[in-house]
């Protein structure tokens, strides 16, 4: 079976292990769920199979030609769109179609990979559309997108969607330690717990040194104090998110997790044991005035990728979770 190597998300893989078996990829397929579940690196070993010139059992030998130069970065039919900034701007997708309409130089199809599509602004979205709907011949399109952002319909709807999931908190514990061995099983459980089951954003706070401030985050937010004491202590780690650059988006993604599993818990589900820090918010906050605070992330997350003010942004999401926000009147 293909992926071998891959842990979790078998659902995912056996689709795309029939795909490949029959002989029957589509054209455009969007991998779509939380981030740091293993979505691009589906992507990318998908890529490894389909560039290898000899395939064992839908695993690339990893010594021909084909393998040598995909796993140094070299291949001249892999082409990987990241974000330019906080999204992929639609010169980047003018730039792809330029290269679709030439031939593959090697292989027998040229593969593509675009990364955090969801961070597509409408113009590029739409450009992205009309490669989609007329797609050319010999071209591989790998969507990968957090399935809570913002895509237009059209280019789901001309996909096939490959649903990905947080995995079993043990199984990214594995992962995390893969990756940072030097943590012991305590440590690495302990992220995996944080980030719910998604081991590429706990990886990501950690390397970025987020995780410190994330906690110093949660303790303020949960801490008493009277309303001048709580915006001073609001505004003072607003400043430190909004310095936290490429960091801040796994950070809020982490916050928003928080969130929803005090949700789970106000909710009562059954068999489940929380950390102290749910229960506080569990205690703290009701479900709207939760599901408001989900919402102030969300909205944070959309100015940063109309590249707002990242202070401004920090300071108007901090005082929103610090319940110091002063309504309009």
């Amino acid at each position: 079976m293909a992926f071998s190597s891959i842990l979790g998300q078998a659902k995912a893989l056996t689709l795309l292990s029939r795909a490949l078996t029959s002989g029957r990829l589509a054209h455009a397929y969007l991998f779509a769920g939380p981030d740091g579940v293993g979505k691009t690196t589906v992507a990318l070993e998908l890529a490894a199979v389909l560039f290898c010139r000899d395939p064992q059992a839908d695993q690339p030998c990893g010594t021909c030609p084909g393998c040598l130069k995909f796993r140094s970065g070299n291949h001249p039919d892999f082409l990987r769109i990241r974000p330019d900034g906080t999204a992929i701007k639609i010169d980047q997708i003018r730039e792809l179609k330029k290269a679709l309409t030439f031939a593959p130089f090697e292989s027998r199809q040229r593969i593509v990979v675009l990364e955090e599509v969801h961070t597509m602004r409408r113009e590029a979205g739409n450009s992205l559309l009309k490669v989609l709907e007329e797609p050319p011949a010999d071209n591989l399109l790998l969507l990968v997108g957090n399935a809570a952002g913002s895509l237009l319909d059209t280019i789901v709807s001309r996909c096939q969607v490959i649903p990905f999931t947080p995995l079993p908190l043990d199984l990214a514990a594995v992962i995390i330690r893969r990756h940072r061995p030097e943590l012991d099983e305590a440590g690495s459980a302990a992220l995996a717990a944080l980030a719910d089951g998604c081991p590429g954003q706990a990886l990501a706070v950690e390397t970025d040194g987020m995780l410190a401030l994330y906690r110093r985050i949660l303790e303020s937010v949960l801490a008493p104090g009277r309303k001048p004491e709580r915006v001073e202590r609001a505004l003072i780690l607003a400043g430190e998110l909004a310095e936290a650059k490429e960091g801040m988006e796994s950070l809020l993604a982490l916050l928003r997790i928080f969130l929803k599993n005090a949700m789970a818990a106000r909710c009562g589900t059954a068999g489940r044991l929380w950390p102290p820090e749910v229960e506080g918010a569990r205690e703290r906050w009701n479900l709207p005035q939760l599901s408001a605070k989900i919402a102030a992330i969300d909205l944070a997350e959309q100015a940063l990728a109309r590249n707002c003010n990242r202070g401004l942004t920090s300071e108007v999401l901090l005082l929103d979770l610090f319940d110091c926000s002063t309504p309009l009147t």
